[in-house]
């Protein structure tokens, strides 16, 4: 085979997909849980969307960045009014590189003495150079080392670890990378008393903080932005995923001084943005507000409707809006056939954690069945 196989893919031939369902070429229908790992926002197909996306690319698919696309001012405005800060957005294309604007914007502010750049065990930031030197999953960081010096890993959620870290190094802190609910890491919501500990030392020692909303920003939460739960005030936001409506598109968000994060020729990207993965934006963000109070009450319905019924292999469920993880007691390797033998797709992170991260506008009568075919499985 020449494709480099980088995933374990379904046993699945797609044929199409619409809403919360994947259609293969057998006719078989799949209730989709985590629509294409949180980008599908509006689900599969959205009629809108399509016709947003086509009619971009009747005019022009891509013409280079040295023409300004009247999309790109509109999106830009509407990622930084979402802040209810002042503001400037660099448009990547995916959320690792996204990470990558975000640390060198972080860098070029280093000095003598501010150097240490931390992150988070089990957070994910990406799987180039720069943003695995500040991924908290040991097993991609190893086989690359040595990364960027100076970053240092702290556990999650561990105030005493952060209160000893910050004694002996708040001085030297340059900035702090954090996923507000670790996505890969196993959907795990910051604790209240964890990101009130960063925001004490935030203005004790004026670092730089990063909040990660690449998988849980953009109403996936009940908020637009995750952080927006806890408290946090970021200088530097980074999303992706749904951004582009299905297209790559990411972007790093700086705010208030950190606003002029470069000068011309500092930073750059050829595809970035792309024309037609802007009007996908454009679209999703004028739709994605009007979601947010749903989100909040289904999340709360199918964290509700499970733990109702005890079911015998999960842990615990836990997360914001739709963003949720249930964790089984024990590793369950048969799952994902089991589940997709019944027509739903499932996807598990950190190894026995169902990540459920379904379209924002999914309905409860989807919810239903979704719930109902978990109930299946897990018990």
């Amino acid at each position: 085979m020449t494709f480099l196989r980088m995933y374990d893919t379904f046993p699945v031939e797609i044929e199409r997909a619409r809403g919360v369902y994947v259609f293969d070429k057998e006719g078989q229908k799949y209730l989709d849980t985590f629509a294409g790992i949180g980008v599908m926002s509006l689900g599969h197909s959205d009629p809108g969307l399509l016709e947003t996306l086509k009619a971009k690319m009747d005019r022009y698919m891509h013409v280079s960045n040295f023409f300004l696309d009247e999309d790109t001012l509109v999106v830009s405005q509407k990622l930084v009014n979402f802040t209810g800060k002042n503001g400037t957005v660099y448009f990547t294309n995916s959320g690792t590189e996204a990470t990558e604007a975000a640390l060198k914007a972080v860098k070029k502010r280093a000095t003598a003495k501010r150097t240490k750049i931390v992150y988070f065990e089990n957070s994910f930031h990406g799987r180039t150079l720069g943003s695995l030197s500040i991924n908290g999953f040991k097993n991609l960081r190893e086989p690359f080392e040595p990364l960027i010096p100076n970053t240092v890993e702290l556990k999650f959620n561990d105030l005493s670890e952060l209160d000893n870290f910050f004694e002996s190094f708040g001085e030297e802190t340059l900035a702090v990378f954090v996923e507000p609910i670790l996505g890969s890491g196993g959907v795990v919501p910051i604790t209240p008393e964890f990101a009130k500990a960063i925001e004490k030392y935030k203005k004790q020692y004026n670092f730089i903080l990063v909040c990660d909303e690449i998988q849980a920003g953009l109403g996936r939460t009940g908020k637009i932005f995750a952080y927006q739960h806890y408290g946090l005030s970021p200088d530097i936001i980074t999303v992706a995923k749904s951004l582009g409506g299905g297209l790559p598109l990411g972007a790093t968000i700086f705010l208030e001084n950190i606003s002029q994060a470069f000068e011309k020729g500092e930073h750059g990207s050829t595809f970035a943005p792309n024309p037609v993965a802007l009007a996908g934006a454009r679209y999703v963000l004028e739709k994605v507000p009007a979601l947010v109070e749903d989100v909040t009450k289904k999340g709360e319905y199918i964290i509700q409707s499970l733990s109702c019924k005890s079911l015998s292999k999960i842990k615990e469920i836990r997360g914001k809006g739709l963003m949720i993880g249930i964790e089984l007691k024990e590793s369950e390797p048969h799952l994902i056939s089991n589940a997709l033998d019944i027509g739903l797709l499932l996807n598990i992170v950190k190894g026995k954690v169902v990540r459920l991260l379904p379209a924002l506008n999914i309905s409860y009568t989807e919810i239903e069945e979704m719930i109902n075919k978990l109930e299946v499985i897990l018990d």
